[in-house]
């Protein structure tokens, strides 16, 4: 494994990265294509950094669908954070999509370079900062109810240039939306006869797809004790995009606070 492309190693020098290892008190553990590498809920005692081959994230919502979160190539951690965390259990099922090989690395030999090594101390912080963002963003295009609103927030997330990136075929996206497959097929077709995007993945009309993410241009803030606070936007011009995101953190965050 080329320590330097890990992303919580990438900062040590070679003499570093020779000495981790040889000073670390750790084992390996192989997987084939279709194993389960950790299910949701088990307990985290040992850092899993994936060395080998790619995994997918997924979890099983409370109507049953499973919601793929991401997929991750090596090599990389798998829920760092969580390592440290005070309910230190896998938050998601991870499975592995070709043979996989995992390091495992003792918590107390991660606390021990934590303390000891500056370079892996900045990296592994940076890594969980940037998780963080990542986790912030899937919460966001969860939010959006419609499937219309979530391949546009997909799709914004993912403009180069008047074209947007297709990294997922619509399997894969259903997956990731959670949704099934016949109604993001439906949802792409009619976001492409109103001219919002090209099947060949142009955008055509960028207010148009804004519009979607809008969710008709109205937000709502709802507790569950509290049935009093409700933000509506009624015209799309009121609010940039950027604001109707901010307003929909903001709405998560009362309900969490309320509730």
């Amino acid at each position: 494994m080329n320590l330097s492309l890990c992303p919580i190693c990438g900062k040590l020098s070679e003499e570093e990265q020779t000495a981790l290892f040889s000073s670390l008190d750790y084992s390996t553990r192989s997987f084939k294509k279709g194993d389960w590498v950790a299910r949701q809920g088990d307990a985290l005692s040992s850092l899993y950094l994936l060395s080998k081959g790619r995994v997918k994230t997924e979890m099983i919502t409370e109507s049953g669908t499973i919601l793929e979160v991401e997929t991750l190539s090596a090599p990389t951690p798998l829920a760092s954070a969580f390592l440290f965390a005070e309910n230190n259990r896998f938050p998601v099922d991870v499975i592995a999509l070709e043979e996989c090989e995992i390091i495992l690395i003792p918590k107390n030999a991660v606390i021990r370079l934590l303390a000891t090594n500056e370079h892996f101390l900045q990296s592994y912080m940076a890594f969980n900062a940037n998780r963080t963002q990542f986790l912030s963003e899937r919460l966001q295009l969860l939010s959006i109810k419609t499937i219309k609103g979530k391949l546009a927030y997909y799709i914004l997330k993912r403009i180069q240039g008047d074209h947007y990136k297709q990294d997922r075929n619509q399997t894969e996206l259903s997956e990731y939306f959670g949704v099934a497959r016949p109604s993001l097929a439906r949802s792409f077709s009619e976001m492409i006869e109103e001219g919002a995007i090209s099947r060949e993945g142009k955008i055509v009309d960028m207010n148009k797809l804004k519009s979607y993410v809008l969710l008709k241009s109205i937000y709502e803030c709802t507790c569950s004790r509290n049935n009093f606070l409700s933000i509506y936007v009624t015209r799309v011009d009121d609010f940039s995009f950027d604001m109707v995101m901010m307003i929909n953190e903001l709405n998560t965050g009362l309900i969490e606070a309320l509730d």
